[in-house]
């Protein structure tokens, strides 16, 4: 299944786990953000339903 990289392989496998690294980051950054946006969102709602 995995082709034979040969004097590269490390350089791919480096590349393929900083690509997985970033992407987990962007992710995670992403659905931090989200929660985040969520609970400013539900105060403001408050306020206004509230205020």
């Amino acid at each position: 299944m995995m082709p034979d990289l040969g004097k590269y392989a490390g350089d791919v496998l480096a590349a393929y786990g900083i690509t997985v690294l970033l992407l987990a980051g962007l992710i995670w950054r992403s659905l931090a953000r989200s929660v985040k946006m969520k609970r400013l969102l539900k105060q403001a709602e408050e306020r206004r339903t509230h205020g």
